[in-house]
């Protein structure tokens, strides 16, 4: 009974995890990253499409980006929204190819970026207490388990909890320490 009531519970907290995996690509460290341009769209055949699917992104430089554009045509609309996403670098357009240097972060901005880690970090723990509590009321809500299986169920689901939270404070710092490395 053990194991197919926490496998549940493990597999939730994991897909909070890898969600923050995502979110933490996005932040910016002052070294070229890819990840960045996730979540920019372009207006392609009138249609939102992921950068990644128009044009094919290389990284030859610590601090360039290259973005090839599968069609040319697409490259006005690719630089359009790489202007509208707001990421802190502007495309040069060679006609080719779009260039992003990527610029060093100032010692304020790595703070504010250590910030939105925190932020997110929180954001995390947070929807893993909210499957704990979910969990813990679903226990108590089954008068089928005795009570000290019960307890040994809680104390498990807990263990779990804080596994998974220690993961999250894990990846928090490393990042932390990945944008404040100069």
């Amino acid at each position: 009974m053990s194991q197919e009531f926490v496998k549940p519970l493990k597999d939730a907290m994991q897909r909070t995890i890898d969600t923050l995996s995502k979110e933490l690509l996005t932040v910016r460290t002052g070294r070229a990253n890819a990840s960045i341009l996730d979540m920019i769209k372009v207006e392609y055949y009138g249609f939102p499409t992921p950068l990644n699917e128009v044009a094919s992104i290389s990284i030859p430089e610590p601090r360039l980006i290259v973005i090839k554009p599968y069609e040319r045509e697409t490259l006005k609309l690719i630089e359009s929204a790489i202007i509208a996403a707001q990421i802190g670098m502007m495309p040069n357009n060679d006609g080719s190819v779009i260039r992003l240097n990527v610029p060093a972060l100032t010692e304020e901005r790595r703070k504010e970026f250590v910030k939105l880690v925190g932020k997110y970090a929180e954001g995390a723990k947070v929807a893993i207490r909210n499957i704990r509590r979910n969990a813990m009321e679903s226990l108590k809500k089954d008068k089928a388990i005795p009570e000290d299986q019960r307890k040994r169920f809680e104390k498990e689901v807990q263990n779990v909890t804080d596994e998974f939270t220690a993961k999250i404070d894990q990846m928090a710092k490393n990042k932390e320490k990945e944008i404040m490395t100069i």
